[in-house]
């Protein structure tokens, strides 16, 4: 196919995902306010719990099986491919800008983190459905391309909240000490020729003061180590977020897996007679409202940001560079060395796939993240709104070349 002919077709997913974004947006507006905040949130809830698990778990029930595993066990090490290098370059972006503490791990988790569920669930199936598209029959492409994207969002899911959460969390609770230290400082420094009564106790022992018990073995030792092992486990629980690391997507994925595994549930679910179908289509009807919802709800979050107050221009500029520039190059030296090596099949629309998660815009639930911990909330919001206003051409040209290089 001529270049200009996959311009056109890589063009129209991305035009359509504008233009129902740019609804949502409108639909936020104050003035209209069928989507403001209230909305978006109970919209957002059904999306997350409801209609992102029905959509995953059945589009990897009907196409996952031990043959296709094969294929698929290429994507989680991409994907950590994406983190890795993203983080690598975010840390560059960090040297270079010099941001306030408390957007060091915004920074690095914009560009690490890429939106790979929501966009390829609504770029995929457009390509898809286009008459110029490369990837055969379309609706082959289209079973096999939402199993790919649903396993992208799966597995993008548990990198996002076990590595960009704590990454977030780390570089808040950095900036809240240094003010509490900056804070206590100032009052010391107020209280002039004041003696701490704690300086004209006795020193403690060094064992002591670092809260270890001492080198002395009784019966209770045993107990002792018992509950700080305890408190351990229950430190790394909270920190790691395991609630979050099993998003419903995550579930939605692991019973996918479970049917599309097991022969004798797939019998009993997929398939036109199978006795038990009602529930794979019911989950099937439901799926299918994830994608313009997700859409909608998308535009509206993008409002914030544009009424937001602006942050340090090269700090976006940079994350800019990272997510549609350094990254995508990076992604086609990645791919195209696995498939030199043998490590991915020669599948035009699975290495499509693969190729495209280096492109993707930040995930949207970073913002989520900087919301629990309070740290850069409005910087994420203009990082956002720039980051998927530039994405429509990023994208276009990137599925465009992408399209060309495995077709």
């Amino acid at each position: 196919m001529g270049m200009l002919n996959l311009f056109i077709t890589a063009s129209m997913p991305v035009l359509k995902v504008l233009l129902i974004t740019a609804l949502g947006l409108v639909l936020a507006l104050d003035r209209i306010d069928l989507l403001g905040q209230d909305a978006r949130k109970h919209l957002n809830n059904i999306v997350f719990f409801v209609l992102n698990p029905a959509l995953v778990s059945s589009n990897l029930a009907k196409t996952i099986t031990y043959e296709s595993l094969k294929k698929l066990w290429f994507m989680p090490f991409n994907i950590l491919f994406t983190f890795i290098v993203g983080s690598i370059l975010g840390w560059a972006v960090l040297q270079i800008t010099r941001p306030p503490q408390h957007l060091r791990g915004l920074v690095v988790g914009c560009c690490a983190a890429g939106n790979l569920g929501n966009m390829l669930l609504i770029i995929i199936p457009a390509v898809c459905k286009e008459k110029g598209s490369p990837f055969g029959d379309p609706g082959v492409c289209h079973t096999y391309g939402m199993s790919y994207a649903s396993l992208s969002m799966a597995v993008g899911a548990i990198y996002l909240w076990s590595y960009v959460y704590n990454i977030v969390r780390i570089s808040s609770s950095r900036s809240s000490k240094e003010v509490e230290i900056n804070d206590s400082s100032a009052s010391i420094s107020s209280r002039e020729g004041s003696i701490s009564t704690e300086s004209l106790l006795p020193a403690k022992a060094p064992t002591e003061q670092l809260g270890l018990p001492s080198t002395r073995f009784d019966h209770k030792t045993q107990a002792h180590l018992g509950t700080g092992l305890k408190q351990f486990m229950e430190n790394v629980s909270r920190k790691i977020n395991l609630k979050r690391l099993l998003a419903p997507s995550t579930t939605g994925a692991i019973a996918g897996f479970i049917v599309g595994l097991v022969p004798q549930i797939r019998k009993l679910m997929i398939g036109d007679v199978a006795p038990l179908r009602v529930i794979e289509n019911s989950a099937i009807l439901l799926g299918d409202g994830a994608i313009p919802l997700l859409t909608l709800i998308m535009g509206g979050n993008l409002l914030k940001g544009l009424t937001a107050s602006g942050i340090q221009k090269s700090l976006l500029l940079g994350i800019i560079v990272v997510r549609y520039i350094a990254l995508p190059l990076i992604g086609i030296v990645v791919v195209k060395g696995a498939i030199r090596l043998g490590l991915v099949q020669h599948d035009p629309l699975y290495q499509f796939v693969l190729l495209l998660q280096f492109a993707l815009p930040p995930a949207m639930n970073i913002g989520t993240i900087t919301q629990l911990f309070g740290a850069g909330e409005s910087e994420c919001s203009v990082i956002m709104f720039w980051a998927y206003a530039l994405a429509s051409i990023a994208l276009t040209l990137w599925t465009t070349f992408f399209m060309w290089l495995v077709s």
